[in-house]
């Protein structure tokens, strides 16, 4: 029987995190999503015995990009042992945008907006995955995984479009966004079933970490908990599959209304 691993406490990093912030993309796909959405991207690294690139290399050199032939084990070694499918890039898998930015493009394309703040979620899968479910997300820049080679390849490209921004303080950001119109729930096996709310106007969901769950300064500055049903003894869910029951719900109401 393998042992449980110890949890940290709220806000220590985990034993196994990652010293520094890792700038490279790995795999085919997020490297290509990166150069067709103007990520910047200094170099590109082809594995000697790697076929199938050609559209990434034609890619590289419109844009001026250089591309470096290493060996696989030289591209083993600078993605961190990920599965790179012989390429990588140098750079983030994504840009920063600021809270403003966030709520303009959504109102630029005429929805209400249709949030994720993440609180506290430090495993870069957990944020990839939620990436891949939402029209926008908000991190803070202390205590979270940020936009990183594993964030990248879990988001299996969508971290190089979709609108991430990355604010000093969670709970600020919360108030600029019910200035603007924005209802935020955060979860709580005691709160409203999240069926019985209305996310057809201005909406953001709050997910907590994956082991602590919302911060209680955050939890205080929601406007409503959101409760998920949920059959059997182990009452909790992974906060990215959290995250998309959450989004998937918000979406089938504002189809029905014709929103999108």
């Amino acid at each position: 029987m393998s042992q449980r691993k110890p949890q940290p406490r709220r806000g220590q990093k985990p034993a196994d995190a990652p010293e520094t912030e890792n700038d490279r993309i790995a795999g085919r796909n997020p490297v290509l999503e990166a150069l067709r959405s103007d990520a910047k991207i200094d170099l590109i690294y082809v594995g000697q015995e790697s076929g199938g690139l050609q559209e990434i290399i034609r890619l590289a050199k419109e844009k001026g990009i250089p591309v470096k032939v290493v060996t696989e084990s030289k591209l083993s070694q600078l993605t961190g042992g990920a599965v790179h499918q012989g390429v990588a890039a140098e750079g983030a898998c994504g840009t920063y945008v600021s809270l403003e930015e966030l709520l303009e493009r959504a109102t630029e394309k005429g929805e209400p907006p249709l949030l994720v703040l993440c609180d506290g979620i430090q495993d870069p899968h957990n944020l990839g995955a939620i990436i891949r479910t939402a029209d926008g997300v908000v991190i803070p820049k202390r205590r979270s995984a940020s936009l990183t080679l594993t964030v990248g390849k879990t988001s299996a490209g969508a971290a190089s479009w979709l609108p991430v921004a990355r604010v000093p303080n969670l709970a600020s950001a919360m108030e600029t966004l019910k200035k603007n119109g924005v209802w935020i729930y955060g979860t709580d096996a005691a709160g409203t079933s999240y069926t019985d709310a209305d996310f057809t106007g201005g909406t953001a969901f709050v997910i907590g970490s994956e082991g602590f769950g919302m911060s209680r300064l955050v939890s205080e500055k929601c406007d409503a908990m959101l409760s998920l049903p949920m059959r059997g003894k182990v009452n909790s869910l992974n906060a990215s599959v959290a995250a998309g029951i959450f989004m998937y719900e918000a979406v089938r109401q504002r189809l029905a209304k014709g929103r999108f």
